[in-house]
C-alpha cells in the first residue's frame, strides 16, 4: 500500500470534498496586464498568490486558511499547520521583495507564533487543523484528533526560514526569533517514534494513542519530517531511524526508466509533483546526497518524466502538451485526488508545473504563459490560478488551497534567487541534522 498523503488522504478527502458548500472566495474576472517580461509575469504571479495568505489569512490568528471555500461544516474557521509553514515563507518573499514592509511582515509571522503557543499541541507537535479563532484541534478524521508530524515539519520549515531571515536587533525580530525557538525546541520528534522504535509515525492523539499507526516511510513528501527530526537540540531521532524506518518499503528505491529517464527513487513514474516541492521548499536540492539518491538528479527527472507523459498524453485528454502540463494533488471535477500519471484524471493542477520551476525552467515557463495568457479568463483570480482545471471535462477550479499556493510563491523564488533555500540551509540545527544522517551539501559547512 502506499503509505503517503497522496493515497492516505485521498478517500477521507474525496468525502469530505464532495459536500463542500459554494465557494465564498471565487475567483472574479480580474485584470491581466499582457505583453509582460518573463520577470514582469514571474512577479507578477508570486504577488498575487501571496495574497492568499496575506489578505486572506485568518482575521484572529493570522494563519493560512485551509482553503477558499467554505466546507466540511467547519465554517470560515479552518487553518492548517502545514499551509501556514509555506505561507510563512510566502510572506518572507513578499518582504524581501517589498511588497510589504519587513516590519509588517515580523508582525505577522509573530502574530501566529503567539497564536500557535496557545493553541493544541500533542508533545509540542501541532495538529493538522486548528480552529483560527480558538486555536481548538478540529480533527481531520475520526481518530486524527492529535498531533500530525509531518504538518508540523512544514510548519517548522517556514518558521526555521523566519528566525534565519528576521535577525535584526528590533523587538519585534528578536521576540520572533525567541518564541519560534522556544517552539522548536518543545517538538517531541522522537516521541513518534512510538516507544523507540526505528521509524516515525505520522500521528499520536491523547484520545486514540497511536491507533491509527501510520508509519512514514518509503519516496514521498515527508523527507523534511526526518531532517527536522534529526536536528531537534532536544528531542532527535538517530541515524537508524532514517535508515530503518524511511530508507525501506516498496516504494523507497526505483531505478527504472521511464520516457527513457532514470527515477531513482518512488513510484513508478514518480508520483505526484508535490513529492519535489513540499520538502524542498526549504532543503536545498543542488548538490545535496546521501547513500540512496543525489536529490537534485531525483527532483529534476521525477518533473520531467511527470512533463514527458503529459505530452505523450495516452489517455488523449483535451488541453495537455508541452504548455499545458503538470499532474499533482489537487481539487478535481470528482472530489479532492492525487494526480499522477498512474491517477490521471485529465486534471492539470497550475502548482505542479509553476511549482518545478527550478527543475524544467524553460517548460514551466511555457506552462505559466500559457496558464496566463491563454485560459487566464477560466483560471486567474484574485489569489493567483485556480486550483487545478480539466479541459477535457470543462471543468474549472473556483477554489484556492493553501498546500499548493505556498509552493508557487517559494519554489518560484528559490528558482529566482535561492532566498528560501540560502535561510533553511544556514540553520546550524539543520546542518547538524543533515550531518548526522549523512547527507552531503556545498551547503554544509565542515
Amino acid at each position: 500500500m502506499r503509505t503517503s498523503f497522496s493515497s492516505f488522504l485521498v478517500l477521507l478527502w474525496l468525502v469530505l470534498l464532495s459536500g463542500g458548500s459554494a465557494c465564498s472566495q471565487n475567483p472574479s474576472p480580474t485584470p491581466r496586464p499582457q505583453k509582460l517580461t518573463d520577470n514582469q509575469l514571474l512577479d507578477l504571479v508570486q504577488k498575487q498568490t501571496f495574497r492568499y495568505f496575506w489578505d486572506f489569512g485568518h482575521p484572529t490568528s493570522g494563519m493560512a486558511r485551509e482553503r477558499s471555500n467554505v466546507a466540511y461544516d467547519y465554517g470560515n474557521e479552518v487553518v492548517t499547520t502545514g499551509g501556514t509553514g509555506f505561507g510563512i515563507m510566502a510572506i518572507i518573499v513578499a518582504a524581501d521583495r517589498k511588497w510589504i514592509t519587513r516590519q509588517q511582515a515580523a508582525e505577522r509571522i509573530y502574530k501566529i507564533v503567539r497564536f500557535l503557543e496557545k493553541s493544541d499541541s500533542f508533545h509540542g507537535v501541532f495538529p493538522h487543523w486548528l480552529n483560527g479563532e480558538t486555536g481548538k484541534v478540529i480533527r481531520f478524521s475520526q481518530k486524527d484528533d492529535g498531533g500530525d508530524l509531518v504538518e508540523t515539519s512544514f510548519l517548522f520549515e517556514g518558521l526555521i526560514c523566519a528566525r534565519q531571515y528576521f535577525t535584526q536587533d528590533t523587538q519585534v525580530e528578536k521576540d520572533l526569533r525567541n518564541h519560534i525557538l522556544w517552539m522548536w525546541e518543545n517538538v517531541e520528534w522522537n516521541w513518534h517514534t512510538q516507544g523507540g522504535q526505528n521509524v516515525l509515525y505520522w500521528h499520536w492523539s491523547p484520545n486514540n494513542g497511536w491507533s491509527m499507526n501510520h508509519q512514514i516511510h518509503g519516496w514521498n513528501e515527508c523527507l523534511i519530517t526526518y531532517v527536522l527530526a534529526a536536528s531537534s537540540p532536544k528531542y532527535a531521532i538517530d541515524k537508524k531511524v532514517y535508515d530503518q524506518g524511511w530508507a525501506t518499503g516498496d516504494y523507497f528505491k526505483n531505478g527504472k526508466e521511464f520516457y527513457k529517464i532514470k527515477l531513482p527513487l518512488g513510484f513508478d513514474y514518480g508520483g505526484p509533483l508535490f513529492f519535489s516541492h513540499y520538502s524542498f521548499l526549504g532543503l536545498n536540492p543542488h548538490g545535496l546526497k546521501d547513500q540512496y539518491a543525489d536529490y537534485w538528479e531525483q527532483n529534476r527527472n521525477h518533473t520531467l518524466i511527470n512533463y514527458a507523459y503529459c505530452v505523450d498524453n495516452p489517455k488523449k485528454y483535451k488541453g495537455y502538451g508541452k504548455n499545458s502540463w503538470g499532474l499533482t494533488a489537487s481539487d478535481s471535477y470528482q472530489g479532492y485526488a492525487a494526480h499522477s500519471p498512474l491517477e490521471d484524471l485529465g486534471v492539470i493542477s497550475p502548482t505542479a508545473a509553476l511549482s518545478a520551476m527550478p527543475y524544467a525552467p524553460e517548460q514551466s515557463m511555457a506552462a505559466l504563459k500559457h496558464f496566463y495568457y491563454d485560459l487566464g479568463d477560466k483560471i486567474w483570480g484574485e489569489y493567483g490560478f485556480v486550483d487545478g482545471f480539466s479541459e477535457q471535462h470543462n471543468w474549472y477550479a473556483k477554489s484556492y488551497l493553501a498546500i499548493d499556493q505556498g509552493p508557487i510563491v517559494g519554489m518560484i523564488e528559490n528558482y529566482r534567487t535561492g532566498l528560501l533555500w540560502k535561510l533553511f540551509m544556514s540553520s546550524p540545527d539543520v546542518q547538524r541534522g543533515l550531518t548526522k544522517l549523512g547527507f552531503e551539501s556545498p551547503e554544509i559547512k565542515k
